[in-house]
């Protein structure tokens, strides 16, 4: 059952992952039932072409053939929209699907929305996480407020241990 602190659901290893399914960048719909029997990497941020989700998705992509060796398959989501997400993945040449939740509804059933706080100040967004899904469907691994740069590594790192 995932753990509820602050009204936040925040989900750990053994978590049935909340089901989903999303538009991606070319409109098409994707759910997370669609990699049943293989493990995927959901990884929520705030926004695209912004320096810290940019450096996040492109070492994502960057590692991109080590997480399909593993049999893995990798997800962004963000609140923008379809548009933006076809900009960004051209622009830098990302070959996994990004999603739009805009109204972030998946986000809260995955704990990755809330209260956060940038520079002193609080504020309600985003919250930069990801998880692994197992084959079964499970949650493997979560992290909450990752910090972007190396994330990527750490994640693969999980996945061939």
């Amino acid at each position: 059952m995932p753990e509820k602190t602050n009204d936040k659901t925040r989900l750990g290893p053994g978590d049935k992952a909340p089901p989903f399914t999303l538009p991606d960048q070319d409109g098409k719909k994707v759910s997370l039932r669609d990699f049943a029997g293989k493990p995927v990497v959901v990884y929520f941020y705030p926004a695209d072409d912004t320096p810290g989700c940019t450096k996040e998705a492109c070492q994502f992509n960057d590692n991109l053939r080590a997480f399909s060796r593993t049999g893995a398959a990798v997800l962004g989501v963000s609140p923008d929209g379809a548009e933006k997400h076809l900009a960004f993945r051209k622009k830098y040449g990302l070959g996994f699907p990004l999603l739009s939740d805009t109204d972030h509804a998946v986000m809260e059933r995955y704990g990755a929305w809330g209260e956060k706080t940038l520079y002193g100040k609080k504020s309600v967004g985003v919250i930069r996480s990801t998880f692994l899904v197992g084959a079964d469907g499970k949650v493997q691994r979560a992290w909450y407020h990752v910090k972007a740069d190396g994330h990527a590594e750490k994640v693969l790192a999980e996945i061939g241990d």
